[in-house]
């Protein structure tokens, strides 16, 4: 078992809920609002697709699920300011499939350009994106966001992507050979969070092809034609490892956060 940061652990209470330190500023009414962006050193603007496949057996929310997580942790622990989620995003690898992606990633990251600055205009002092998607995907154009708000503002900014939430120790809960989608570790993530929502019996393993070692940085795509929408084996997931992966991937959630309230300082 992975086990959580000596910081987190202090923070949580014996029935699993923890300090608040944080708000929602949708939660807050105007004037609440005004003071929070003076007095709350970090604002995140959180980002988790809404409806994007998960193969078979997963429910499209299973990004937002995890956003949602992350996001509830931030408040509870952290002082921070949480904007609302931005839900639908540029998704171009799962475009085949049913969903909701803004296909033009100027669109996109426009869109989350306007809420950056707005967020700026009324007095944040920092900028974190939570991104639940992966840095070399939905992490490109937010990426070029945060550097834009950081150049143009002198804002500082921080761009925190599920990948950057893994570590090799977090490897050794899981069996499957390779994996990325919908996979064991997201199905067993999922069957923590909302069991309810997942369909075991149409789980299927899927591989696809043997990677072939590449300098560089080479896309992906999923295919309906010939592939599931899976990239793992989630037949090989339970709850209790998606728990431990969530407390591995919150635990570093909340020292990215630490970190950059020291920095900003």
């Amino acid at each position: 078992m992975i086990r959580l940061t000596h910081r987190v652990l202090l923070l949580m209470s014996l029935t699993g809920t923890y300090a608040h330190a944080g708000q929602y500023l949708g939660e807050l009414t105007w004037e609440d609002a005004e003071r929070a962006f003076a007095e709350t050193p970090i604002v995140v603007i959180p980002f988790g697709a809404g409806a994007k496949e998960h193969g078979p057996h997963l429910p499209m929310k299973t990004d937002e699920l995890v956003l949602h997580h992350l996001m509830d942790a931030a408040v509870k622990t952290s002082n921070v300011l949480v904007a609302p989620p931005i839900l639908h995003g540029w998704f171009p690898a799962f475009r085949d499939y049913p969903g909701t992606e803004v296909a033009d990633p100027q669109v996109f990251q426009d869109y989350v350009a306007e809420i950056a600055q707005s967020l700026v205009r009324h007095g944040a002092r920092s900028l974190v994106f939570l991104n639940t998607g992966i840095g070399r995907a939905t992490g490109l154009p937010l990426s070029i966001v945060a550097r834009e708000i950081r150049a143009n503002h002198d804002i500082p900014t921080l761009v925190v992507s599920w990948d950057d939430l893994e570590t090799e120790k977090a490897d050794s809960l899981y069996q499957q050979k390779r994996g990325g989608h919908a996979d064991e570790m997201e199905t067993s993530i999922v069957l923590f969070l909302r069991p309810d929502l997942v369909k075991m019996d149409r789980a299927v393993r899927d591989y696809r092809a043997e990677p072939v070692a590449q300098i560089g940085y080479a896309p992906g795509k999923f295919s309906r034609a010939d592939e599931s929408g899976v990239y793992g084996d989630p037949t090989l997931a339970d709850a209790e490892k998606g728990r431990n992966m969530l407390e591995h991937m919150t635990a570093n959630w909340l020292l990215a956060l630490d970190q950059f309230a020291v920095k900003i300082r």
